[in-house]
């Protein structure tokens, strides 16, 4: 019966322990399993809104903690804080919480290459940006706006030049008088010219009668225009002005009932051939009156994700006839009544008028 009673015992203590045993391997089984933590290092952000070519300081700084194998070289730690702070200035505007790199400041000895207008920076390297007038019909409708992809037609008047003179053809012509040499014998030929002021004709013989006319223009040359599209995929950088700077802090603030002004000016981002380009085109018009000009742009606009390039035919008046097949009207002995000379185009003036905002 002891006996029994022992057995009994180093049985339960046995059993017991084959527990604990296993409850024990399962907790370490466990363990081992889990993922370890990883460990986080400090890295340095923006504490507050710092301005372009705002000096980084201790002062303007903050520090996040991020998983260490998020950290990338660019960033800076805790112990690079010296390098951060020495002699350095935000390359740009940088929002508060953002996350300092190396491409985002420069030594204060480059501050003249980064100073100017916080929207320079947006300009891509190796393009400019330019401003060219504009009206409503050139906005599609206003339909423009900032940060839009246009293209850019251009259109032309072309007239016959003289050479010599660069005067518009025909020549004035004028009357020899007087032609000779002078009465003291000197070898010099004396001209004497009386201006008639008739426009240069041309000979031509009329072969019913057989009878030649010198013939005269009824009229001033009519320019021979043409279209093409000139840039393609431009984008644009500002529809009407630029804000004002602290440097007009003298101007009157902006009224916010004032009603909106019709922008009469957009700037464009393109490349510095491009800019010379627009550059001729926009002081082809007449000094006097700047509404007159030889050379007129028009913006189209574009899907901003639509970057394909289209090969177009410059349109001009033969190209209008043969391209869709428009007859030319014949002479006929009779016609309706009454008669127009002038067609009334969709052509709009400029709208100066208040639009909604």
């Amino acid at each position: 019966m002891r006996r029994g009673r022992i057995l009994i015992f180093v049985v339960l203590i046995l059993i017991i322990g084959l527990v604990v045993a296993a409850v024990a391997v399962r907790q370490f089984l466990l363990q081992a399993n889990q993922p370890a933590q990883p460990a986080f290092v400090e890295v340095y952000i923006a504490g507050q809104n710092i301005s372009q070519g705002g000096d980084i300081s201790e002062g303007v700084l903050d520090t996040i903690s991020i998983p260490q194998d998020k950290v990338v070289d660019v960033m800076f730690t805790q112990d690079e804080l010296g390098l951060l702070t020495s002699n350095k200035v935000a390359k740009f505007p940088l929002d508060q919480g953002v996350v300092i790199t190396a491409s985002m400041i420069s030594d204060k000895s480059a501050a003249v290459s980064i100073a100017g207008p916080s929207w320079a920076a947006i300009i891509p390297a190796g393009m400019t940006a330019i401003s060219i007038p504009t009206d409503r019909l050139s906005l599609v409708g206003y339909g423009v706006a900032d940060g839009a992809h246009v293209n850019i037609n251009a259109c032309f008047l072309f007239v016959d030049i003289d050479p010599t003179f660069q005067t518009i053809l025909p020549n004035l012509t004028a009357q020899l008088i007087g032609t000779g040499f002078t009465p003291d014998a000197l070898p010099v030929l004396s001209l004497g010219v009386n201006a008639g002021g008739a426009p240069q004709g041309r000979l031509e013989l009329e072969p019913s009668v057989q009878q030649p006319y010198y013939i005269i223009p009824s009229e001033a040359q009519r320019p021979r225009k043409v279209c093409q599209m000139l840039l393609q995929d431009v984008v644009v950088m500002k529809l009407g002005n630029f804000p004002l700077t602290a440097t007009n802090a003298a101007q009157p603030p902006a009224d916010p009932n004032a009603p909106v002004v019709a922008p009469d000016i957009v700037t464009l981002i393109v490349s510095p051939q491009d800019s010379v380009t627009l550059s001729y085109l926009i002081y082809s018009c007449n000094p006097d009156n700047d509404t007159v000009c030889s050379t007129k742009l028009q913006m189209t606009l574009r899907n901003p994700s639509d970057q394909a390039r289209q090969a177009t035919e410059a349109s001009t008046l033969q190209f209008l006839l043969s391209q869709y097949n428009i007859p030319v009207p014949a002479k006929l002995p009779y016609s309706i009544q009454p008669t127009f000379s002038t067609l009334a185009g969709p052509f709009l003036p400029n709208d100066t008028t208040a639009v909604a905002p």
